[in-house]
């Protein structure tokens, strides 16, 4: 009879609001709702930039040369990158361009991570 008092004591001790690696238990079904949301509205944006990349290569990989231009802008634009973030980022895609040239799941990657 004593150990229910001690159980609940038990469990709700494990809800306290300090940081730790699985959060409050009580919110991990809402936390994996959550989760599963997130991770299907990020693959299917990922998707659409895979597939544009793949069709618009050629002229990425020359808007990327001229420092950019519209075929770079509109994946810009399926990948939700902050307009304030483009133009740093376009200098980083600069940098790697021959690995962009050849690989085009690294530019897909390279694309989401400024948007995502």
């Amino acid at each position: 009879m004593r150990k229910w008092p001690l159980l609940f004591l038990a469990l709700i001790a494990g809800c306290t609001g300090d940081a730790n690696h699985l959060g409050n238990p009580f919110l991990l079904p809402v936390n994996g709702l959550g989760t599963a949301i997130g991770n299907a509205g990020y693959n299917q944006t990922r998707g659409q930039v895979e597939v544009f990349v793949k069709t618009n290569h050629p002229a990425l990989i020359a808007d990327l040369r001229a420092g950019g231009g519209p075929t770079l802008t509109e994946v810009f634009d399926i990948a939700n990158a902050p307009v304030q973030a483009r133009a740093p980022h376009t200098l980083q895609l600069q940098s790697n361009l021959q690995l962009y040239e050849s690989n085009l799941d690294a530019l897909v990657v390279a694309i989401m991570v400024v948007g995502g």
